[in-house]
């Protein structure tokens, strides 16, 4: 459904903001209120009851607050509503980002029609953050490494399998490597798995990590300098927390750039409403990728 808005309002006056990522494996979900992020948190996509039981938790007015979903999958908008039926919450509004929102972030890539909108919502929500050329990880059933520059346009990045992706894989196509969900393996050991499913879990931590660090070292090279590293994804405080180059985990990337973009929608209401008719300026000519 197209964005309502009513140019004019103040942002401690605007209905609350339910924002929901729906990934491959799970559900976050936080409301704004006034700005800020309240009670965040994550749901596996299989367990609706749930999801249904915490979004009643978080003392949302009906008819006085507006769902904004980004999703990966094409039928999480139909699903999400029908949860919110069963938790007896009813909004105002219920929008995707990037159909009925535009997620507003210049890109510099062949084809724009087939990134992600989690990625760029990351990219938004961590140059919004940092106001800084960054590099951006995602470490979820995927992982994505990604570069945004100086003038926060996004360059892309890379896409790999994530942790348990890999481990599934190696079972899948071997004869003898067991099928094993993702646990840190015993930090006594090392760097030296002593069994095979401590081996197996070292190797995809350390094909990770070397992704990144690999990645990190090329973007530096071409862009000139080394940006800040923010990671974000529900593995990623297993991978990054006690590791020097990530500079900040922040777990909601996703759901600041959703509010971002809900907000940078607003604005453009407010500025029709305003009879400003001017278009968007150009690319920074001093951008070393345009």
């Amino acid at each position: 459904m197209p964005l309502e808005l009513h140019p004019g309002d103040d942002a401690h006056a605007r209905p609350d903001l339910l924002a929901v990522a729906v990934g491959n494996t799970r559900t976050r979900f936080g409301v704004f209120r006034a700005g800020q992020l309240d009670r965040p948190m994550s749901i596996r996509n299989d367990q609706a009851d749930e999801l249904a039981a915490q979004l009643r938790e978080l003392g949302l007015e009906p008819d006085a607050f507006h769902v904004a979903i980004a999703t990966v999958r094409a039928d999480a908008a139909e699903a999400f509503s029908s949860i919110l039926d069963r938790a007896g919450l009813r909004p105002t509004l219920i929008s995707r980002i990037g159909r009925d929102i535009p997620i507003p972030i210049r890109m510099a890539l062949r084809d724009e029609t087939t990134v992600g909108h989690d990625r760029l919502l990351n990219a938004l929500g961590a140059y919004g953050t940092a106001e800084q050329a960054c590099v951006v990880i995602d470490a979820g059933t995927a992982v994505t490494v990604d570069l945004v520059d100086g003038q926060g346009v996004f360059q892309g990045g890379v896409i790999a399998p994530g942790l348990t992706m890999m481990l599934h894989s190696m079972h899948e196509h071997t004869a003898a490597l067991p099928r094993l969900d993702f646990e840190m393996p015993p930090a006594e050991d090392g760097p030296l798995g002593k069994d095979t499913a401590s081996a197996m879990r070292l190797g995809v931590i350390g094909a990770i990590l070397g992704l990144v660090r690999y990645q990190l070292e090329r973007y530096a090279d071409l862009y000139g300098a080394y940006p800040q590293v923010i990671a974000t994804g529900g593995d990623a405080p297993r991978l990054f927390e006690h590791d020097e180059i990530v500079e900040h985990l922040v777990p909601d990337l996703q759901l600041m750039g959703i509010h971002a973009a809900v907000e940078a929608a607003i604005r453009a209401a407010e500025a029709e409403a305003d009879g400003d008719d001017d278009e968007p300026s150009a690319p920074d000519d001093d951008n070393p990728f345009a």
